[in-house]
């Protein structure tokens, strides 16, 4: 009993819920039969029917606003669906359709859906609730549609229950690419992510930064603005402004909204590039104020209304500037040309939406052709249905030229490539099956082979990826009035996979260079030289103009910062832009200090050979033997001469070779020659120090070879250690910001203080031993002369050091020759020059009877003369004075002072002349 009344019960139930509901007629646009039913969601209708408040009864509302290119679209679909019956591609089974119109709103479309989900045996009307829907049979097996992203993502929520394969021909929203949440959505365009990339590249490439965007309050206008605003980004675009329209034109606030954009953008007079990702009602619309208001931009147009004949036939369109579009790639329309001008309407046609068009254009027979298809949207079905099967003849024109204005190729072109999607999925799921029962195979079978269908269209092979995706790329159009007519011209492919703009012919290039004519920025773009510079208050796009500093450089217009130059080898001015290689500086041959020093080592050189002739000459003279002799004068021009050609070591491209030679050379050199002095100088201190205590200390010292080997040796050793641990080398010396400085780095500082040091300390000893016998007679004191010679080599070096210290650059090297120079001809002119000037102007005085008059004119001077410039030769005359007074002999006293002296001097030569030695004892120095 119990068994039997839950059977009553469950027939009750099913019976209940399998009645047919009733319907409007015109809920459903074209049907027709066949073996696999095939489902269409179509916009046919622009918007419903408001009767100005809230819907109080849960009915449907009637659609108004006739849209002839979306009426195409069905058309499409019915003409891809009759190709694939009448081909091979489906032996023995036939394809039927069931399309639906959607009204442009969610709950007419999720309607439809539930009559896709009903129930194949049971009345289409009902679909059963169930946890697994496994085994559920549907009547359609697949869907084609919807165009608008906002209404396809409701219709795919409803369709995952059944996992039933939806693809959709124009809806772009990138959130559906998510399989998780749309897991049997797939589509024949690319996502919104490809075109917000496209459009984004394109605007950086036609120097764009600031502009607006207008799009719709749904998910499609929000995911659109979302991801386009993430690729301006990594496009250095800024967004002015974004305005939001209200999603349905069934909306009363829309009007409002559209003149609050309008005025946003005649008050943004810097944005002159406006990107609209808005439905073709909503573009009609906004044209038609924006003309209105003498609105001129260049408008971005997304591939909703890029081709819309709709917006292209508002009268004046010209006047709201330049629209750059992009749309779907194109396929091959003749097939589809071809079914619209053998269109023909019967009374036996289950398509409404094609007897509605010809009602209309019976209606509107009178509209002029620029105004037909207004007029069409602009009646309303409802007032015409009653005529049309009365007024239209069975032979009435349905116009195919018109219609084929208003054909859009790439959203045409994507619902082939849906139904054929769909074609190649059922033969290749039918191959083991018997099709042509309506049962053989469930939707969700479907999908799994449509994900992984490659198929053909024209030669060209696709397949969906694995977000669903058919990635065909995008053609770039330019709206272009041509006869007083605007038309729309393909200038540009976009390369998805290489993303990529790929230009043809050459007028499309003049199209594109023209578009870059026009500006849209924030601010004034910087030119090459200069970077931006903002503050936090500012958007990046906003901008001052700020010249590169030095050693920085930009080569592009609107650089965001200067580069950096290669400080070693490059250098650049302010406002820069390029580096330029830094020019190699050293003291070169020609350059004039080093031609002037050149000449003055030269002329040196030259007084060096011009003293060793003179000097030569005159070997057995008196003033070259109180000299030293010709060796020790030999050796000191020796000196001289290398000191002179070391200067030359200092000027030209220095080489490692040059930079230790030239100090080696300069520092042992010298040495050498105030080595030679410095015995000179010894042997005078000794020839009249008269302490005998002091004088034997000297006689002991005096060694003129060794002395000489010694004090050389030191340097020469310091020298050696110096090339041999830390030698000069040459070091290229960037710190200058223009040139770099080709220089000799010491190596050693210490070790170059050193030899320097060590010089000094020999100048020095030199300098006391001369400066003791300063007093010597006029013509022959050299001691006076080596001691002015000295004090010159001190103030030459003395300022050296701090100018040395402070020079910087290629002329540093000139000073150490200007104080080479200076400390070698202050020695060379007090040594020699005097000597010379005897030798060639006095030759009377360089005699042996006038050296003789000297000496003994010198002698007769008093003790006590002598005495003030030496201690220890006053202290014996003293001596000898005292002890010849004591025993009554004062003129013996005074003739043995006057010997003494005479002896004295004539010691100073470096070999006595034997005259002297036999001279002084015969006469007296006071008879003179």
């Amino acid at each position: 009993m119990a068994l039997l009344i839950i059977l009553i019960t469950c027939f009750v139930i099913i019976f209940a819920t399998c009645q047919p509901c009733q319907t409007p007629d015109d809920f459903v646009a074209a049907t027709s039969p066949g073996h696999i039913m095939i489902g269409g969601l179509f916009a046919i209708h622009e918007k419903m029917l408001s009767s100005g408040d809230h819907p109080r009864r849960p009915e449907i509302q009637k659609c108004v606003g006739f849209e002839i290119s979306n009426f195409l679209q069905t058309l499409a679909m019915i003409h891809s669906i009759e190709m694939i019956n009448n081909s091979t591609l489906l032996t023995g089974v036939k394809l039927g359709y069931e399309i639906y119109d959607t009204c442009t709103d969610v709950t007419v479309a999720m309607a439809a859906a539930l009559r896709f989900l009903s129930k194949f045996n049971c009345s289409r009307e009902v679909v059963e609730f169930q946890c697994d829907y496994s085994s559920y049979m549907p009547r359609v097996k697949a869907v084609i549609g919807a165009g608008y992203s906002e209404i396809t993502m409701a219709v795919s929520r409803m369709l995952n229950l059944q996992l039933m394969p939806q693809v959709s021909y124009e809806s772009t929203a990138e959130t559906l690419s998510d399989k998780i949440r749309f897991p049997s959505f797939l589509r024949t365009v690319p996502s919104d992510f490809y075109q917000t990339k496209a459009m984004a590249h394109l605007i950086q490439k036609s120097g764009w930064n600031w502009i607006g965007i207008i799009t719709t309050d749904d998910d499609y206008g929000r995911l659109a603005l979302n991801t386009f605003a993430v690729q301006t980004v990594t496009s250095n675009v800024c967004i002015a402004f974004k305005e939001v329209l209200p999603a349905f034109l069934s909306d009363n606030t829309i009007e409002v909204r559209i003149n609050q954009t309008l005025e946003k953008i005649t008050a943004e007079t810097q944005v002159n590039v406006i990107v609209v990702f808005l439905s073709q009602f909503h573009v009609f619309n906004l044209f038609s104020k924006a003309i209105e208001r003498n609105i001129n931009k260049i408008w971005i147009a997304s591939d909703n209304w890029s081709t819309a004949t709709k917006i292209t036939t508002i009268p004046n369109v010209k006047r709201i500037g330049k629209v750059v579009g992009f749309t779907f790639r194109r396929g091959n329309m003749s097939s589809f040309h071809s079914f619209l001008q053998n269109l023909h309407m019967s009374p036996s046609d289950n398509n409404k939406p094609l007897n509605e068009y010809a009602t209309l254009l019976s209606a509107c027979a009178h509209a002029k052709d620029s105004d037909l298809s207004q007029c069409i949207s602009n009646y309303s079905w409802g007032t015409w249905a009653h005529k049309a099967n009365k007024d239209i003849e069975r032979n009435f024109s349905l116009r195919s030229d018109f219609l084929w204005d208003y054909t859009e190729p790439g959203v045409i072109h994507s619902i082939q490539l849906a139904v054929f999607a769909l074609g190649y999925a059922i033969r290749d799921l039918c191959q083991a099956r018997d099709c042509q029962n309506p049962g053989a195979f469930l939707p969700w079978e479907l999908l799994d082979v449509l994900k992984n269908v490659t198929f053909t269209d024209g030669g060209d092979s696709f397949h969906f990826d694995a977000y669903g995706d058919l990635n065909t790329g995008y053609d770039v159009v330019l709206w272009k009035e041509i006869n007083g007519h605007m038309t729309i011209t393909k200038i540009a492919q976009y390369d998805l996979k290489n993303e990529l703009f790929i230009i043809t012919d050459h007028q499309s290039k003049n199209e594109l260079r023209n578009l870059k004519q026009i500006r849209s920025k924030c601010s004034t773009e910087c030119s090459p030289g200069q970077m931006k510079k903002t503050t936090k208050s500012q958007h990046i796009c906003c901008y001052e103009c700020v010249n590169c500093p030095e050693n920085h450089y930009s080569n592009q217009t609107d650089a965001d910062y200067c580069l950096l130059c290669n400080n070693e080898t490059h250098w650049a001015p302010i406002r820069s832009t390029g580096c330029f290689e830094k020019e190699v500086e050293y003291l070169n041959w020609n350059d004039s200090l080093a031609i002037l020093l050149l000449a003055l080592s030269l002329l040196g050189i030259l007084f060096v050979l011009a003293i060793g002739i003179i000097f030569t000459r005159n070997l057995n003279t008196p003033v070259v033997k109180s000299s030293g002799g010709l060796i020790v004068c030999y050796i000191i021009l020796f000196c001289h001469f290398l000191n002179f050609t070391s200067t030359g070591f200092f000027i030209g491209e220095p080489q490692n070779f040059t930079c230790k030679t030239r100090q080696t050379l300069f520092g042992v050199s010298f040495t050498l020659c105030i080595s030679c002095i410095l015995t000179k100088s010894l042997k005078i201190l000794l020839a009249f120090s008269f302490d005998p205590k002091l004088q034997n200390f000297l006689r002991c010292l005096y060694k003129p070879i060794p002395i000489i080997f010694i004090c050389t040796g030191i340097q020469v050793a310091i020298c050696t250690l110096w090339l041999i641990f830390a030698a000069p080398v040459v070091e290229e010396n960037v710190s200058l910001p223009r040139v770099i400085i080709l220089e000799c780095e010491e190596g050693s500082v210490l070790a170059f203080g050193t030899m320097l040091g060590y010089t000094a300390i020999l100048a020095f000893i030199c300098f006391i031993f001369a400066f003791k016998g300063r007093k010597l007679p006029e013509n022959y004191n050299e001691a006076k002369f080596i001691t002015f010679g000295m004090l010159i080599y001190f103030i030459a070096w003395i300022t050296f050091i701090p100018v040395y210290a402070t020079t910087f650059g290629k002329y540093l090297p000139a000073v150490e020759i200007i104080v080479i120079l200076i400390s070698n001809y202050g020695i060379l002119c007090c040594t020699f020059f005097p000597k010379c000037y005897v030798i060639l102007c006095k030759q009377e005085t360089n005699t042996k009877s006038a050296f003789l008059k000297i000496i003994y004119s010198y002698s007769s001077h008093s003790a006590s003369s002598l005495t003030v410039s030496h201690v220890s030769l006053d202290s014996a005359n003293s001596n000898v004075t005292a002890t010849h007074r004591s025993s009554g002999g004062e003129s013996a006293a005074r003739q043995k002072s006057n010997n003494l002296q005479a002896q004295a001097f004539a010691h100073t030569c470096k070999e006595n002349p034997p005259w002297v030695s036999k001279a002084l004892p015969r006469k007296r120095f006071s008879s003179i």
